[in-house]
């Protein structure tokens, strides 16, 4: 019958080694603390034995009557070699390879590497631990190396020790293996110390892991993994494909979008350059929030990390929303101060009841041959008409996914004008981007698409626009114009060619 492969080594191991006693290491995470505690008073010749369940040493053995003290003990540079598999190597990074590749010295083939140099650490020849080395800090030093981020599945020359007795103990862990502290603190979830030592002389770290296994004093050691965060990257957002806008040209110079929304964060890598001009409709209220404002200038001008539909446009802001709520007079406020920088498209994603004043000034901007894009509204199916997006003039946007599926919140009605991508969109928020969802997005792509056909087209009116729009959109849902989907989904390539 044919030898599991450790058994095999261990008896290999047994036979090299017969003249001297084994060390009490094994890199073997599945053994048991008995296994453990039977190899550090075995001999090379027994050390197989152990590996059977509940076996104890021969007796009488060098490894018997005390023994090698367990602190003291080391790992033959030859065990390493017994196991070439890196599944059994808990030092090994992911694919099987060191993270940072390091010679391992084998006594059979360079016998000078079996007596360590002393001013590298490890243990002496007989298993006895070096003195500390010169630049092993003192006892309760915190910190003398700051972490580091690297790549590879952990840190090559550092593991993590829980060491109870605080520093004296881990002082003393660090001179018994030739290890140096930089760093150490209490844990108040794990409950001990942590200690974070470093390995200077080149050791694997699979190799060090091993040797500190049969250390008392020590309660769990680890490798330094590393871990990443999990943010979905940005990519190419779906909505350039699903509106027929390539990417690549995508441009929105020498047009001016006024935002009217909340607050924005113009500090946004995505908003670098972006906005042209700022106006606080709402002087002395606390900002709470920047994040929707955010999402929709993004998607409509981001540049840099995040590209939006028409980058190079400028974003003329307006701050007129706080908690998710505004009023009439605010929000004329506003319309007026967009006006005032003769903006070419007003972006409102935002819905509330019929105002003849919102009514009135809505028509006055479109007479000024501002285009205005509004959001149809969330609040679903049966909700009544939104506005400002229901009054004539107004290009009311609704929202699909990926396949060109209605949001099922999506407000509903003969008003609704035009498609587009709002479900789950790619779009600029504090701190890196994320995924949203709402009319308030899809009315962002849809003015940043008509900032490319002004940007192609200066002198394109309005009511141009608008039926350009309404003529090659892709139809979906009933045939012709429906109170879901409108006229279709914006189909932007189609749009730029019918001339005006």
């Amino acid at each position: 019958m044919t030898l599991p492969r450790r058994v095999a080594g261990l008896m290999l191991a047994a036979t090299l080694f017969a003249a001297t006693p084994a060390f009490a290491q094994t890199n073997d995470p599945s053994l048991t603390p008995q296994q453990l505690d039977c190899l550090s008073r075995a001999t090379a010749a027994t050390a197989a034995d152990c590996l059977q369940p509940g076996a104890q040493p021969t007796p009488g053995g060098p490894g018997s009557g005390g023994g090698i003290p367990p602190r003291a003990v080391g790992l033959p540079e030859l065990l390493v070699d017994l196991f070439p598999n890196p599944g059994d190597f808990p030092g090994v990074a992911s694919g099987g390879q060191p993270a940072t590749p390091v010679p391992t010295p084998n006594p059979l083939r360079d016998p000078a590497a079996a007596s360590p140099d002393p001013s590298g650490g490890g243990a002496q020849a007989g298993g006895q631990p070096t003195p500390p080395p010169p630049d092993v800090p003192p006892p309760g030093t915190a910190i003398t190396a700051p972490p580091r981020a690297i790549a590879g599945s952990f840190v090559p020359d550092e593991v993590l020790v829980t060491v109870d007795g605080g520093a004296p103990v881990a002082q003393a862990v660090a001179a018994a293996y030739g290890l140096e502290i930089r760093s150490q603190r209490l844990s108040a979830l794990l409950g001990t110390s942590l200690v974070r030592y470093g390995i200077p002389d080149g050791r694997p770290v699979g190799t060090v892991l091993a040797q500190l296994a049969g250390d008392g004093r020590t309660a769990t050691r680890e490798a330094n993994h590393i871990y990443e965060l999990q943010q979905a990257a940005a990519g190419p957002n779906f909505a350039f494909q699903r509106i027929a806008l390539d990417e690549a040209a995508a441009n929105g110079e020498n047009v001016s979008i006024a935002v009217i929304d909340t607050a924005i964060d113009d500090t946004h890598p995505a908003l670098k350059g972006v906005v042209a001009g700022s106006f606080d409709a709402m002087p002395g209220v606390t900002v709470t929030a920047r994040d929707h404002a955010t999402s929709v200038a993004g998607l409509i001008a981001g540049t840099g990390p995040f590209k939006g539909m028409a980058p190079g446009s400028k974003i003329f802001h307006a701050r007129a929303f706080e908690g998710g709520k505004s009023n009439m007079e605010i929000i004329l406020n506003a319309l007026d101060w967009a006006a005032e920088q003769n903006v070419q498209i007003v972006n409102m994603s935002f819905v509330g009841p019929k105002n003849a004043l919102l009514e009135q000034a809505s028509r006055g901007a479109r007479a000024r041959g501002m285009i205005l894009v509004a959001a149809a509204g969330n609040n679903g199916p049966g909700a009544p008409y939104g506005y400002p997006a229901a009054y004539k003039g107004v290009i009311a946007v609704t929202a699909t996914d990926a396949k060109d599926a209605l949001m099922k919140q999506a407000n509903r009605g003969p008003y609704v004008y035009i498609s587009a991508p709002g479900v789950d969109v790619m779009a600029p928020v504090g701190g890196g981007t994320d995924l949203v969802t709402g009319t308030s997005f899809a009315a962002a792509v849809v003015s940043g698409a008509i900032a490319n056909l002004l940007h192609n087209e200066p002198g394109r009116s309005a009511e141009s626009i608008e039926k350009a729009l309404a003529a090659t959109a892709t139809d979906l849902g009933d045939k012709g114009r429906d109170t879901d989907f409108g006229f279709g989904l914006i189909n932007t390539k189609a749009a730029e060619a019918v001339k005006e």
